[in-house]
């Protein structure tokens, strides 16, 4: 019974002040923004760069070239790769890009075989359109969420980019990658046709192995069949090309981890210096307190309960925040033909809201402890 009414206690506390307070929680909700757009973008980096078990993709590429409209392949390469051991599929992709370099709004068309559109089928879903519209129009492209988002397109619309017009056919979500969230996928003599490339050629191959444990040996053998050709290959983990590949954008996201450290301490800083603020206009109320039973646990617990229902207050709104405005803004970057799409996750959403509340046990820790520690005459004195 005794908890219940330190709990109504502190919220009355918190609400007392309401200037104080409100002004705390803004202060609470900003730095919990940014922690959570922060943290998003750090998880989004380490799910397309951190190799797991399941991972058995490899991606073949033109040796010492990155950006996909330096990279030439001939097509028949496919037909090699299939040869080697251990190789289930092989998709030959022609990429195109709107921008190389880092960029918010990045377009990757993708080109592949239509007899290869199976394959493709088991990573995504469609939220719209269907896989057979898409192949019964030559200009069909199934886009992203992300994309289909940022540049609030439909089915039935077209768009171009890069000079390359298409019209959409569905809009799809991939179970495997974040990076299908701004992907074109386009049929591949179109996009062989449309970007002057011309047919035969294509900037890399998807190779699919048996297992995750084969990735290294696969890679090495693709590498030294083509080690004398006119194009010799350079063959990667899908992730690990990722992060070899997108260097600045991976420098950029590892630099705002900083940010997000510093919104943390910021936050700490705002809810202690308001509770000690409190504490010092309730010196007597503790001291009355006090002279009704209550222990100086009792006390210290009812300042921690106002320092986290002020930290669990402003996290809720910040973290909810955070989440609402990358889902509906569909933030992307993109480096080197590589998309990346920013997308809140659960786990992301609960680490914002159990920090938010962490945060408020320990900020609220020093001035419980400052209140607790001095005896009735002692408050009554300084009152």
């Amino acid at each position: 019974m005794k908890f219940f009414n330190l709990i109504v206690i502190a919220a009355k506390y918190a609400c007392r002040n309401r200037t104080r307070s409100v002004l705390t929680v803004i202060g609470v909700a900003t730095g919990m923004f940014l922690f959570t757009t922060i943290e998003t973008m750090q998880s989004s980096l380490r799910s397309a760069t951190q190799s797991t078990a399941n991972d058995t993709t490899l991606i073949v590429f033109r040796e010492n070239r990155f950006c996909p409209s330096t990279s030439r392949l001939p097509e028949y390469y496919e037909s090699e790769i299939k040869r080697i051991d251990g190789v289930t599929e092989v998709i030959p992709v022609q990429i195109l890009v709107n921008n190389c370099g880092t960029s918010l709004d990045v377009v990757v068309f993708r080109g592949i075989p239509s007899s290869k559109v199976n394959a493709l089928s088991k990573k995504i879903h469609f939220l719209n359109g269907s896989l057979s519209r898409w192949m019964e129009r030559t200009d069909g492209a199934l886009i992203g969420a992300n994309l289909a988002q940022r540049r609030r397109l439909k089915i039935g619309d077209s768009f171009d980019a890069a000079g390359v017009t298409v019209t959409v056919a569905g809009i799809i979500r991939s179970s495997e990658s974040s990076q299908d969230e701004n992907v074109a996928y386009v049929h591949l003599p179109f996009l062989q046709q449309t970007s002057r490339i011309g047919l035969g050629v294509v900037t890399q191959f998807i190779v699919k192995v048996k297992d995750s444990s084969a990735l290294e040996l696969v890679a090495n053998q693709i590498d030294l069949r083509f080690k004398n050709e006119p194009e010799p290959t350079s063959t990667s983990p899908e992730k690990a090309f990722f992060a070899s590949t997108a260097k600045e954008l991976i420098e950029l996201i590892t630099f705002s981890r900083w940010i997000g450290i510093a919104s943390v301490f910021a936050v700490i800083g705002l809810i202690a210096n308001t509770i000690l603020i409190a504490v010092r206009s309730k010196i007597s109320e503790h001291a009355v307190l006090k002279t009704l039973g209550y222990s100086q646990g009792a006390i210290a617990w009812l300042i921690v309960a106002e320092a986290v229902i002020l930290s669990t207050l402003g996290g809720m709104f910040g973290v909810s925040a955070a989440t609402i405005f990358l889902h509906l803004q569909s933030i992307t970057i993109g480096n080197e033909g590589l998309a990346l799409a920013f997308i809140p996750t659960y786990s992301v959403w609960l680490l914002g809201f159990g920090l938010s509340w962490t945060l408020g046990v320990i900020a609220g820790a020093y001035p419980a402890w400052q209140a607790s520690s001095h005896s009735i005459a002692e408050n009554l004195r300084t009152a």
